[in-house]
This record gives C-alpha cells, sequence and structure tokens, in this order.
C-alpha cells in the first residue's frame, strides 16, 4: 500500500503540471487554431499522468542503494492514508452518483434539458417546454449540438472525468481542470455545429441565450448549457470568430500531439530509477564460469530498526 500512495503522489504532481500547461495554453490555442484544438490539449494531462505510473528504467547493477539508517514508515500511517483516500473517493463518487439521480428525477419531470444523459447508450432529453419554448429551426440546432457530443463520444469522456475526479479527489487542480474541460468540450461542440451549418450563427446564439443555466449538476452526461456557472458570453464570443483554416488546424493538431507526446516522455523519464533487479542463474556450473571475486555486502541495522522492520513485513 505505501508502494500505492507514492506511486499516487508522483502521477498527481505529473497530471498538476500538465494541468497548469493547459491552463496556459488553451486560451492562446483557441484563439490562434480554434476551440477544437484547445479542447485537445486536455489530452495531456492523462498521458502525463499514466506515464508516471509506468516503471521507470533499470538502475545500472552496481548502484549504490540508500545510505543508511534506514527511514520506515510506520505501516499505521500508510494503513491510515489508504483508508483516507479510499473514503475521499468513495464519498466523491457517491455525491457524483446523487447528482445524477437528482437530474434524471428532474428530466423525468420535464424541469431538465436540453441534455445527452447515459454513457453506454446516451440520449437526448428535453425540458416539457421544449416545443413552445424553442421554434423548429431553434430545435434542430439544440439536436445538432447535442447529437453533436453523443458523436465526439463526449459522454464517456466526461464519464472518465468524473472518474479521474473521484480518484484524484485530493489534488484541487483536478477539479479546475475538470471545471475547464468542460468549457472547452462545449465551445468544442458548438465549433463542430457551426462547421456544419455556418449561416446559423446568429440564431445558434439567440437559442442558446433561451436556454437557463443548470441548477442540479450532472456529471454522467453533457448539458447545454455546462453543469455549472458557464460563461455563456465566452460561447457567444466564440461563434462571431472565422473558422481556422485547414492548414492552421492541422499544424494545431500535431503541435498537441507533440506536446502530449513531450508530456508523457517527461513524466516517465523524470521519474526515480528502480532498483536493478535479482537474476539467478540459470545452472548451477555457471557459477563456475565467474571468475570475479565474490562481494559481500554487511549492513549494520540497530536493534529498532530491525523491530520495525520485522512489524512492516508482517
Amino acid at each position: 500500500m505505501a508502494d500505492l500512495i507514492a506511486d499516487l503522489l508522483r502521477a498527481n504532481l505529473a497530471a498538476s503540471l500538465a494541468i497548469l500547461l493547459v491552463l496556459a495554453l488553451r486560451l492562446p490555442a483557441r484563439r490562434v487554431f480554434g476551440a477544437q484544438i484547445a479542447y485537445r490539449l486536455w489530452l495531456i494531462v492523462p498521458l502525463a499522468f499514466a506515464a508516471s505510473l509506468i516503471p521507470a528504467a533499470e538502475a545500472p547493477t552496481g548502484t549504490p542503494g540508500p545510505a543508511l539508517p534506514l527511514t520506515l514508515t510506520p505501516p499505521g500511517a500508510v494503513s491510515f492514508a489508504t483508508e483516507v483516500w479510499v473514503a475521499g473517493a468513495v464519498a466523491i463518487l457517491a455525491l457524483m452518483v446523487f447528482g445524477q439521480w437528482r437530474f434524471l428525477q428532474r428530466a423525468k419531470a420535464g424541469e431538465a434539458g436540453p441534455a445527452v444523459v447515459g454513457v453506454i447508450a446516451p440520449r437526448i432529453v428535453t425540458p416539457a417546454d421544449h416545443e413552445t419554448r424553442f421554434t423548429a429551426e431553434e430545435r434542430a440546432l439544440v439536436r445538432a449540438h447535442e447529437r453533436a457530443h453523443i458523436d465526439r463520444g463526449d459522454p464517456k469522456t466526461n464519464a472518465w472525468v468524473a472518474v479521474f475526479q473521484a480518484v484524484n479527489w485530493f489534488n484541487p487542480l483536478v477539479h479546475v481542470a475538470a471545471y475547464h474541460l468542460r468549457l472547452d468540450q462545449e465551445l468544442a461542440c458548438d465549433a463542430t455545429v457551426m462547421a456544419r451549418r455556418p449561416g446559423d450563427r446568429r440564431l445558434y446564439a439567440q437559442t442558446m441565450l433561451k436556454t437557463q443555466l443548470a441548477a442540479t449538476p450532472l456529471p454522467f452526461g453533457c448539458y447545454w448549457p455546462a453543469p455549472s456557472r458557464h460563461p455563456l458570453e465566452a460561447r457567444v464570443a466564440m461563434l462571431k470568430q472565422a473558422r481556422p483554416s485547414p492548414t492552421r488546424a492541422l499544424a494545431g493538431f500535431w503541435i498537441v500531439m507533440a506536446l502530449s507526446v513531450a508530456a508523457g516522455v517527461g513524466a516517465w523519464a523524470a521519474q526515480p530509477p528502480s532498483p536493478p533487479h535479482v537474476r539467478w542463474l540459470d545452472m548451477p556450473n555457471q557459477v563456475a564460469k565467474r571468475h570475479a571475486p565474490a562481494t559481500v555486502v554487511v549492513i549494520s541495522m540497530t536493534s529498532e530498526q530491525v523491530k520495525a522492520l520485522t512489524r512492516a513485513a508482517r
């Protein structure tokens, strides 16, 4: 368990650095390359997190180990930290499930939506006054927006983001990243719709102004507007921005891919090297083939350290 906690903390450090990088780049990337590329920048975070969990390169044989005396973590402290982490993750997931249940109850009563709910088989839900609040053209734009979420796989992405938040609940930057990711997701979805219907920008902005901010969160789904105090003016302003040229969009895509690979490799390389593995000889007679003198390593430990090591082994 001590290794698990250490790996989790190291992975969160890598993810935090990646989040800070994305937060610094997302607005310039949106202006230069468009909302789609700015949204793809968030790929850097899970790649850095996962890369830091890949076993590091093995240290060369003969690399000196840690100097004595050894510092041993009390088993009780590790157990307590693990219990707190698990309890926090379960509590966060429970709150998200409760929020999802509340939204579904409101949706059944016709008080929520437009939205996409579900992960495996996502579906579109609309409020009871959907037919009267929106015109036929506006309803077509709402459906196009929600269908774009489904086609892009955004409900599955949001489910993974919710799980990532629960696992790393103690890291405030993870929750900040989740908020801005949902914003960038909505902007990217708007850009997808406008790429297909470039003549409906004004009508699209009017349709967004008719929607209400969600009072109930929707962790596992896509809500239009997003499930938070969404800066609607940013979405309307993005509708006025010219669509990036194919060349610029392609350049932005490869820049994001290069940054993602660099972040992953950097997170993996930043780990301390793993201790060399002990390799047993395949055959006993190979011992005779080795002419180098045997090396004897003497480790001196106090009685208190021996007792602590014995308790840790139990």
